[in-house]
């Protein structure tokens, strides 16, 4: 059905409207990091920096052990990933491929592990890692955050899984292939799209945690990852914002080239799908 003038108007409105809501937060970050603490106190708001102070990144940079907290929040998030994606391959497959008694409960039960909250697994956790000893270590938030992505990201991989064809690995297996060797050397190939939008997910949900780590790492400085060492910047009677700004946008920037170099694999997962 074509469009009337009209409509076109209105959907192309409500496009810009909604990346404006979206940018205007990425926006004002950069405003904010580039003001002076004076510009901020200001009413109204200045939407632009008389003179931007791009020096207070460097000085930020110097400062702050920023590169230390991107380095532990990188291994962290890095862990995370690497152990859930190895663990939700192999179940979001069995579950999609597999139909044994009680299949069709587990997956019901990963979902709804999935809906428990965040923080109802922080005292647990904790108790668990002061017997074992890995508090203030990363591996503590490896494993916890493991406990939130796996849930989520076995029953993506399952639903992706399905929309595969069985016909293709019969047919590697009429080649010779066993059932998991079908599965790495036919599923995972063609699997490339879901698998990166779901590391993609995984990475970002690791990467942007701070209920973990403040709970285990605060007591180990030199293992804080990014979001809560730069909690750690704002001071008992003032906080300079706009420091905490600049710090924040070292913080966005490896996502942001995360997300460019997985885009076309997203767009090919949509268009895969859009086939299917």
């Amino acid at each position: 059905m074509k469009r009337t003038p009209l409509q076109s108007l209105v959907l192309y409105a409500a496009v810009v409207l909604a990346v404006v809501l979206i940018l205007f937060p990425v926006y004002w970050l950069l405003v904010t990091a580039l003001s002076t603490t004076a510009e901020l106190t200001v009413l109204p708001p200045n939407f632009w920096p008389e003179v931007p102070q791009v020096q207070t990144f460097s000085r930020v940079w110097a400062e702050r052990p920023i590169p230390t907290w991107l380095l532990n929040s990188t291994l962290a998030a890095l862990g995370s990933v690497s152990l859930s994606m190895v663990i939700s391959v192999l179940a979001g497959y069995a579950l999609s491929r597999f139909s044994v008694r009680g299949s069709q409960s587990m997956g019901i039960f990963i979902l709804t592990a999935k809906m428990l909250p965040a923080t109802l697994l922080v005292i647990p956790l904790f108790a668990i890692f002061r017997q074992i000893g890995l508090i203030g270590s990363l591996w503590s938030l490896v494993i916890a955050h493991s406990t939130l992505i796996i849930p989520f990201t076995t029953w993506m991989l399952k639903g992706y899984f399905d929309t595969i064809p069985r016909e293709l690995e019969q047919a590697a297996m009429v080649d010779g292939c066993s059932p998991l060797g079908a599965m790495f050397r036919v599923v995972l190939p063609i699997s490339t799209p879901g698998l990166a939008a779901t590391s993609l997910y995984a990475f970002v949900l690791s990467w942007a945690d701070y209920a973990y780590a403040r709970t285990f790492l605060v007591n180990a400085p030199e293992s804080w990852t990014a979001n809560l060492g730069i909690t750690t910047m704002r001071g008992e009677y003032t906080t300079e914002w706009n420091e905490v700004a600049a710090a924040a946008v070292f913080v966005a920037i490896p996502i942001v080239l995360i997300y460019i170099f997985l885009e076309r694999y997203l767009v090919g997962g949509l268009t895969a799908g859009a086939e299917k």
